[in-house]
């Protein structure tokens, strides 16, 4: 899934946590090589030092060493931003392209650090973009060029499938649907595993019937292509068990409309969260 990423400058990554890190070796995979790279964290995870030593990659250096910066890439957490961006501010000089991976900060908010004339892309990913099997949703701020939105999407692609909102407004609501969405089918997992014990199942069977049988559907619509509706009528037999089940959950009062309002929820939450 990794596209090939051509730099002409430096790529400056802003905090080497899980996300960091799993971008990091997107990267690497992807033809970037250490001296492209200069990680600003203070504490790394022993894996991220163990890819910093090997690949020879500038660490914490003085910010108004660091020149021919081509893109800068945010992913701290949203706390940490006013704390440690004014000591980076240097790194903005020469005007290079940010993209942030931090919920809840707005392109106004980010320029206010960086600069208003810098360019800025927003993006939320998901935490399956820790095993490389997210998605993110960008949003480039007006001033962000054509070529500098493609250097965007091969950079996050390390990380799963991206895509573009041309709206900055519409990142609550993919904040939503991808970035809390893991969550809900976490809990939906849950409460199969728990359907499953009440039906009389061993816990242990119940845990594994319900994680696997999640899994695999999700792997079945990536690995086909086919649209949930028509896999969702592949598997239901007229009358049948799951016929039986999906007159439950497709009532008037059952899946869609409490998922329509639960994401309406965490749309807002994420609009107050930006101020």
């Amino acid at each position: 899934m990794t596209a090939t990423v051509n730099l002409n400058g430096k790529l400056v990554l802003i905090g080497a946590g899980k996300m960091g890190t799993a971008m990091l070796e997107g990267w690497l995979k992807a033809g970037v090589t250490g001296d492209q790279v200069v990680i600003f964290d203070p504490a790394p995870p022993p894996e991220t030092v163990a890819l910093i030593k090997s690949h020879a990659i500038a660490h914490n250096p003085a910010p108004d060493t660091v020149t021919g910066i081509e893109v800068i890439l945010l992913a701290i957490k949203p706390q940490m931003v006013d704390a440690v961006l004014p000591g980076l501010k240097a790194l903005a000089r020469e005007k290079p392209l940010v993209v942030s991976v931090v919920a809840g900060k707005t392109i106004a908010a980010l320029k206010g650090h960086f600069g208003k004339d810098v360019p800025v892309i927003r993006t939320i990913p998901n935490t399956p973009s820790a095993v490389g099997r997210g998605i993110t949703a960008m949003a480039p701020g007006n001033n962000v060029s054509g070529p500098q939105v493609d250097l965007a999407t091969a950079l996050l692609t390390a990380i799963g499938e991206v895509v573009t909102v041309d709206d900055e407004g519409l990142i609550d609501a993919a904040t939503a649907i991808s970035g809390s969405g893991p969550a809900y089918i976490f809990y939906m997992t849950e409460c199969l595993t728990e359907a499953g014990k009440a039906l009389g199942l061993p816990d242990d069977v119940a845990v594994k019937l319900a994680r696997a049988t999640v899994a695999g559907a999700g792997e079945l619509m990536r690995v086909t292509g086919t649209d949930a509706a028509t896999l969702r009528q592949n598997v239901t037999s007229p009358k049948g068990t799951t016929y039986a089940a999906l007159q439950v959950l497709m009532a008037d009062d059952g899946m869609e409309p409490l998922l329509r309002k639960a994401t309406a929820e965490a749309e807002k939450r994420s609009r107050e969260l930006a101020g």
